[in-house]
């Protein structure tokens, strides 16, 4: 009988609403890290009668990150391409710094590859084997942590590696992209709009490699992907440098704010450095599932991390979000 694998993720906030019996809008969700200031896109226009065309999708996507358009590949979201990925290249042996989005896990098991988990945590500098694929979240998953990839990079490529780097989160970090090194043939990038740009329901998600490699890629894939709802979405949200910044000033208050809120709890034993919009928490002396319980008459949600490769039930993830929200939390910490 196979071990049952749990894959779960932040973000239910439907379930949670019918567990406590209440209002999907009386819950607040710490589990999910979504950006919590959303863009305003006006959707008038769009054409649903005839097949979508992404010329002008790619050429802001390809100037944003400067990058040419024939280094760009559009998926149904981050996990429908890293799911493709997994199918797409043949390295048999798939190493992943771990914890990571627990996707990769999945999608390289469901390609049958043989699976190496390295503990970021512990053995960071872990020689890979010649020839494998290497999966690395950048800024990383649950504790958001920004890396320096210059040494690991280093190494990959004398072991020949295929290599997947995830920068979902790079825009919280403000951190470099590792752009820089797509003269390496072997590189692919996978960014997702869904977490920086507020827009779960939105499912754009892509992979920038070198020409050759989007060639091959594309071969495997089908001619639409996305809507013109989304194109539509992430073209004007590109285009919107007040919302950017915005997200920028406002997230980084409101983090300072959490990160002070949790230093000085006393139920919280470690609070992890973090880059990105949330922080992962090592508990005290309660489990991830006992804090919840806490947290239920108060219509509070978060995510525990203890299906995190690495983890025990001792961690959870608790996201930035607006000052209300979190003294929301502040006020249920201190009453209980």
């Amino acid at each position: 009988m196979k071990k049952f694998i749990d894959y779960s993720h932040g973000g239910d906030v439907k379930s949670f609403a019918k567990e406590i019996d209440s209002a999907v809008g009386e819950v607040l969700d710490l589990s999910s890290n979504i950006n919590f200031i959303q863009p305003n896109i006006d959707f008038k226009g769009c054409d649903i009668a005839t097949y979508p065309t992404y010329d002008e999708l790619f050429e802001i996507i390809s100037s944003h990150f400067a990058i040419n358009k024939n280094q760009i590949e559009f998926f149904n979201g981050g996990s429908s391409a890293i799911f493709s990925l997994m199918r797409h290249l043949p390295n048999q042996k798939c190493t992943i710094y771990s914890p990571a989005y627990l996707e990769y896990k999945r999608s390289a098991l469901l390609a049958s590859k043989e699976l190496v988990l390295i503990d970021r945590f512990e053995k960071f500098d872990t020689v890979v084997e010649k020839d494998s694929l290497v999966v690395f979240v950048n800024p990383s998953t649950p504790d958001g942590k920004y890396y320096d990839l210059k040494s690991l990079f280093s190494m990959w490529i004398q072991q020949n590696a295929t290599v997947i780097i995830d920068e979902s989160f790079l825009e919280f970090s403000g951190g470099e992209s590792v752009i820089k090194y797509l003269t390496y043939d072997k590189l692919y990038i996978l960014k997702s709009f869904t977490k920086f740009y507020s827009c779960a329901g939105v499912r754009l998600g892509i992979v920038i490699s070198n020409k050759e490699n989007i060639k091959q890629l594309k071969q495997h894939e089908s001619l639409w992907k996305i809507s013109v709802f989304d194109a539509k979405f992430i073209t004007d949200v590109l285009a919107d440098k007040e919302f950017y910044q915005k997200t920028i000033d406002e997230n980084k208050k409101a983090k300072v704010f959490l990160k002070q809120l949790l230093q000085n709890n006393e139920i919280f034993a470690k609070v992890y450095k973090g880059d990105a919009n949330f922080f992962l928490v090592e508990l005290a002396k309660r489990s991830a599932k006992e804090f919840q319980e806490k947290l239920k008459p108060y219509k509070i949600m978060i995510r525990d991390c203890s299906n995190f490769d690495f983890l025990d039930d001792r961690f959870v993830r608790i996201a930035v979000k607006s000052f209300e929200d979190l003294k929301r939390f502040q006020k249920a910490l201190n009453e209980f």
